[in-house]
């Protein structure tokens, strides 16, 4: 079973995945993928991007967004994107890690993920020009057996990690930062059985 002990252990025992920027090339970004505890059952919050936004529209993804020059780092950058577009408040969040850097070829941006635990239930309040609703998604709908290898959309076919949930396609950068988060979950619990194994 996979517990907030056993994610915050797996976060903070590795050597995370940067991207360098040396060029100063790529924009930078940060999302949160804020977990919540309901009736014992670990949860992902994620928001369905409003068609009004710029890149992504209407796409699954975490709150999140670009730099701003105000920002004190990376992490306040995902913090202060949380409560702009879903009213989620900084001391309401509690940051358990990061999962590996991720670039995107369609924005061109290096987004820089953070786990944080939140709250639930929680009054959230949804900035309807950056998302137009919420979704709730059980955190093992993410477990490896659950992920399809290509998703079609309109135009072209999408090749990579896409997840299904209640109708809506978790696909593209979301679906990859939540693969390498999971992955990170699965090696630390592997892990850990190898070794007591051992000891055994």
């Amino acid at each position: 079973m996979i517990t907030i002990d056993i994610i915050k252990d797996a976060l903070n025992n590795r050597i995370q995945k940067s991207i360098k920027n040396g060029n100063s090339f790529y924009e930078h970004s940060a999302v949160l993928i804020p977990l919540f505890q309901e009736n014992s059952e670990l949860k992902v919050l994620f928001t369905k991007r409003s068609n009004l936004v710029q890149h992504h529209k209407g796409q699954i993804s975490f709150p999140g967004g670009g730099v701003d020059k105000e920002d004190k780092s990376l992490e306040g950058t995902a913090l202060r994107e949380s409560r702009e577009e879903i009213g989620l408040q900084d001391k309401d969040i509690k940051i358990l890690g990061r999962v590996d850097d991720l670039y995107t070829a369609v924005s061109n941006y290096i987004i820089h993920p953070y786990v944080g635990l939140i709250p639930y239930p929680y009054k959230f309040r949804i900035n309807k020009s950056e998302v137009s609703r919420l979704l709730f998604v059980p955190l093992g709908i993410f477990m490896p057996d659950n992920m399809d290898s290509s998703h079609e959309l309109e135009n072209f076919t999408y090749r990579g990690p896409t997840y299904h949930f209640n109708g809506d396609t978790i696909w593209g950068a979301t679906a990859m930062i939540m693969g390498n988060f999971i992955e990170i979950i699965c090696d630390k619990i592997n892990g850990t059985r190898i070794n007591a194994e051992k000891r055994g």
